[in-house]
């Protein structure tokens, strides 16, 4: 890398029916795929739409698809996937464009309630907190999968989405197990009837390509094998 090289920026213009614009930008040590993006909307494009907020991988907003692959673009640096000093980028797979890099995530927090991803317990506010040892089976499973922030990266990673758009998704689903061995949770039944159709677990093809790109080296894949086992024996319980 010089002073004064260049890099050759192709980014995704319009909604659906858009398509990409050429931009070229300079090319700097350090650099990471969000600086190029910025970069380009504060110098060659200020109608450049995208999201961003953090910059340092805490919020997940400014997912998109780098060269192909879904990628946090505030962590990825510039060094590590241009190829021959060539950017492609567009935005997230499997969810409706709004304009340009900026994608409609109503659908993917929609099945986040679809699969009943949300915490039911039993205890009001003037109960004591229910203590939970650390060392136990489902707390250490629930541990595997929590800290997931909804970037979607996975959801955009995930052939089953593509190709049967009802599937809940490995961020839901794995949202699901992570409440399910939660021993403080009270819908853990209704939660596998939800999960359990044809939109359900049952619809991965274990490919892993959510558990390969997901930027905090979660495991959705386990997660929905997970609920594959449970609803199995929900169902020879009688319970699904």
């Amino acid at each position: 890398m010089k002073q004064g090289d260049k890099l050759a920026v192709r980014i995704w213009k319009g909604g659906a029916d858009g398509g990409y614009t050429e931009f070229e930008a300079p090319l700097r040590a350090n650099q990471t795929v969000l600086d190029v993006v910025t970069w380009i909307q504060r110098n060659r494009d200020p109608g450049l739409a995208y999201r961003f907020a953090c910059r340092v991988g805490m919020c997940g907003s400014c997912a998109m698809t780098v060269n192909g692959k879904p990628r946090w673009t505030c962590r990825t640096h510039v060094s590590k996937v241009t190829q021959d000093s060539r950017l492609t980028i567009g935005p997230l797979r499997n969810l409706p464009i709004v304009k340009d890099l900026v994608c409609d995530m109503t659908v993917f927090f929609d099945k986040w309630q679809n699969a009943r991803g949300r915490f039911q317990g039993r205890a009001t506010r003037y109960d004591d907190i229910e203590r939970i040892a650390p060392d136990t089976p489902a707390r250490k499973a629930a541990d595997a999968g929590i800290e997931c922030i909804n970037c979607a990266v996975c959801y955009a990673a995930c052939d089953v989405v593509a190709w049967k758009p009802d599937y809940l998704g490995p961020a839901a689903l794995n949202r699901a197990w992570t409440l399910q061995n939660d021993i403080r949770d009270t819908a853990q039944a209704e939660r596998l009837a939800a999960v359990a159709g044809d939109a359900g677990c049952h619809s991965c093809h274990s490919q892993q390509g959510c558990t390969a790109h997901c930027p905090k080296s979660l495991n959705p894949t386990a997660a929905i094998a997970g609920l594959k086992r449970s609803v199995f024996q929900a169902v020879l319980r009688g319970e699904v």
